[in-house]
């Protein structure tokens, strides 16, 4: 008889009831508490926590809530900072800009954990990852390559790995 297939979570395992407590918490924050739009809240964080496990299975990792509250909270200030040198740069006439690329060398490996990385680094003002080079590090087109655009990424980067325990895959 074959061993049973431990790879799969449970549908009442930890991770996975994180997942549904989370969607069933976004339903009830954006649609609100009452009794039919609870039930079509509970059907639908079920069916969202269903489709995450497929399309993202769950690991070991466990996010951090440290991390994600600094995250949450350098994120917006960040981007407001940034935000305002670009406006202030974008209406000078004399358009201090040297825009460029630059590569990244990344500790994160290719998968999810990278692109959503990516994403993160996508939203700050001034910088946009464009594609990953040929030797794997991450191209990212600045607005101002006289800036230290790498250590702001380094930085980010060290951010975006204690926000699940365990760090970066393989660390520079």
């Amino acid at each position: 008889m074959p061993a049973p297939d431990t790879s799969r979570p449970t549908v009442f395992s930890p991770a996975v009831l994180r997942r549904f407590a989370v969607y069933l918490a976004l339903w009830l924050i954006l649609i609100g508490f009452s009794g039919t739009d609870l039930a079509v809240g509970v059907v639908t964080a079920a069916c969202a926590t269903w489709v995450s496990v497929v399309l993202l299975p769950v690991n070991d990792r466990q996010v951090s809530p440290w991390a994600v509250a600094c995250l949450a909270v350098r994120l917006p200030w960040q981007s407001l900072v940034a935000g305002a040198d670009v406006a202030r740069r974008a209406l000078d006439p004399r358009l201090p800009l040297q825009p460029g690329y630059i590569t990244y060398s990344t500790g994160l490996a290719v998968g999810p954990r990278r692109d959503a990385f990516r994403a993160l680094v996508s939203l700050q003002p001034g910088t946009l990852p464009v594609s990953v080079a040929e030797s794997d590090d991450l191209l990212i087109h600045c607005l101002d390559t006289s800036q230290p655009i790498a250590a702001q990424l380094a930085a980010e980067e060290v951010l975006f790995s204690q926000l699940t325990r365990g760090g970066a895959e393989h660390p520079k």
